[in-house]
């Protein structure tokens, strides 16, 4: 038996040591928010938050989580909800699909710098694909959730 902090909740499940935390997060537990995208660690889609750093999901064992705290999109931290709201404020999803994972390394950036440049969302984002191109609304809807944070 493995137990997984996740959201601050314990969840304790039967699966294979090995098992992709992905899978568990999805498949076993039932968060369907993060997504599977290339499967290899290239796009971001998977992105979860484990101590607070982005980490791709798909290539990440079970095994290798430890009693790390791990946050999905479906979390509740002040920097993830600032962006939900800058999100949605900017219209940024076109699909939506890679919106999860842009969402957590938006949220690991914030984690570890309350005023980034735009060289350094760069930086951080190019971690993460978007098919569709929101690359600009992606940084808008960053800045505005320093704004907003920096507003109290």
């Amino acid at each position: 038996m493995t137990k997984l902090k996740i959201n601050g909740e314990i969840h304790t499940i039967d699966v294979d040591p090995e098992m992709p935390l992905l899978w568990a997060i999805r498949d076993i537990i039932g968060f369907t928010g993060t997504k599977f995208g290339c499967g290899k660690g290239f796009c971001g889609a998977c992105m979860v938050l484990m101590d607070g750093n982005a980490v791709n999901s798909c290539q990440l064992p079970v095994s290798a989580v430890g009693e790390k705290e791990l946050i999905t999109v479906e979390g509740q931290t002040e920097n993830l909800q600032l962006l939900q709201k800058s999100w949605a404020e900017h219209n940024v999803p076109q699909c939506g699909f890679c919106q999860s994972g842009q969402l957590i390394t938006a949220t690991a950036l914030l984690n570890g710098n309350s005023n980034p440049s735009d060289e350094d969302i760069n930086n951080a984002m190019v971690r993460n694909i978007c098919r569709c191109g929101t690359y600009p609304r992606i940084k808008k809807a960053i800045n505005h959730s320093v704004e907003l944070k920096n507003k109290g």
